[in-house]
């Protein structure tokens, strides 16, 4: 595999495992895991927003974090977690952006000798601000990536649009993972040259990997098994769609258990993908979505709204255009009665190998 030589890499990123949440922020933790795997000398940075406990419950994501150690390890990468100020809804954005750079000499002071040669960082705000401090401070380049609510919430936000924009004009590379944003990155006039598409890679194990199956039962009399693969608190999940959906195909007479993931270790996740019947995504808002890829990858098949790129890789009939649960609930019977065979998989393109080599490539272009 073309690649650059081992690099030592800075990862800041608003989301990211914590030792009382380890599904948070899994999609980076594989890129870091990716990296690491391939040679590179990774340490990632996690800022958290100071909170009591009792407001963890705004979001899935806020799980763990009021109580999260400063300094901890997570698959074997030292991650540091400093703490800075934030208001729900971030009525005044240049004050937490104020907050998160004031922590620049304290991460400074945790890498000690070790000094990165390249900054990585997920997502845009607020964590960007700190990116661009810490890059600026120890003069070296650094690459945003978006993977969807900066563009999707964030440039259009009352409070976070003018900041957001001015976020993703300042890297020396911003990062898309999807054929959508990057459209998106094109209207906000971001140089061409800046830009770049690297969907996020299916991290799924090899003792988890199956061919799609095939359903085997009596039609419509049969228990069917539906993964709803998201934490049903999160609203752009739409798991009241998923439950119309689930009504629909009990009065055609399926007997129909819909399960939900919440905080789970990805080898429960994808045990739960293993024994599904069938994996339903009824999401608002998604960049891939990665649970699709993994519930195809782990042999189950996959009935979504027309969001993110499931229509790049899932048959036509699977992909419903609309939000509606008798179209969903035909894409679900559809799924069910196809005969799946082995050469249905996932696009190369989601491959670690692939996804390895893309990075790679850029950060060569970086530090040229």
């Amino acid at each position: 595999m073309n690649r650059v030589d081992e690099m030592k890499i800075l990862v800041v990123s608003l989301l990211y495992p914590l030792p009382d949440n380890v599904a948070r922020g899994t999609f980076v933790a594989d890129h870091v895991q990716a990296l690491k795997k391939d040679g590179h000398d990774v340490r990632v940075v996690n800022p958290l927003p100071r909170m009591m406990r009792y407001q963890e419950a705004r979001r899935s994501t806020l799980t763990g974090t009021a109580r999260a150690p400063k300094e901890f390890q997570h698959g074997g990468v030292s991650v540091y977690a400093p703490r800075y100020i934030a208001l729900p809804e971030h009525p005044w954005p240049n004050f937490t952006a104020r907050s998160i750079r004031k922590k620049t000499k304290k991460v400074e002071a945790w890498l000690g000798d070790w000094k990165p040669e390249i900054i990585i960082c997920h997502t845009l705000w607020p964590v960007a601000a700190l990116a661009e401090s810490l890059s600026k401070s120890m003069d070296i380049p650094w690459t945003g990536i978006v993977h969807g609510y900066d563009f999707d919430i964030g440039i259009n936000h009352p409070s976070l649009s003018k900041i957001t924009r001015h976020l993703a004009g300042q890297p020396q590379k911003l990062v898309v993972v999807s054929q959508r944003l990057l459209e998106v990155a094109q209207s906000l006039d971001i140089d061409s040259e800046k830009l770049a598409m690297i969907p996020c890679h299916c991290a799924v194990e090899d003792e988890w990997l199956t061919p799609v199956k095939p359903w085997k039962g009596r039609w419509r009399k049969d228990r069917i098994d539906v993964l709803f693969p998201a934490d049903p608190r999160r609203p752009e999940k739409n798991h009241i769609l998923a439950l119309q959906t689930g009504e629909i195909l009990e009065q055609r007479g399926w007997i129909v258990g819909l399960t939900t993931l919440k905080i789970q270790p990805r080898s429960i996740v994808w045990d739960r993908m293993l024994v599904a019947d069938l994996t339903l995504i009824t999401s608002k808002r998604e960049s891939g979505p990665l649970v699709a890829r993994e519930s195809i990858a782990c042999g189950t098949p996959v009935v979504s709204v027309n969001i993110g790129d499931v229509s790049t890789y899932l048959p036509q009939e699977c992909v419903v255009d609309s939000y509606d649960a008798n179209l969903l609930a035909d894409a679900c019977e559809f799924a069910l009665q196809q005969r799946w065979n082995e050469e249905f998989t996932l696009p190369q393109n989601f491959s670690e190998e692939a996804f390895v080599q893309r990075w790679n490539q850029l950060l060569e272009e970086l530090v040229e």
